[in-house]
């Protein structure tokens, strides 16, 4: 985890650079991280809907025929 490891030493400059690099690249994670989330839930988001649909179909026709 040669990534991890803290630069503490060298020019002053160097160190405030790099650690501004750290934090955009864990930014520019988190927001790629959501984007698959995002992008998975509207995948999914139309059978989600069929299927409770028809859960709620279900629910309110198979009442009213026993009835």
């Amino acid at each position: 985890m040669a990534e991890e490891e803290k630069i503490v030493s060298g020019p002053i400059r160097m160190v405030a650079i790099e650690r501004m690099v750290e934090n955009i690249h864990y930014k520019a994670q988190l927001i790629a991280r959501s984007n698959k989330y995002d992008s998975a839930i509207s995948e999914s988001g139309i059978i989600g809907f069929a299927i409770g649909l028809l859960a709620a179909l279900i629910l309110t026709v198979v009442p009213a025929i026993i009835v």
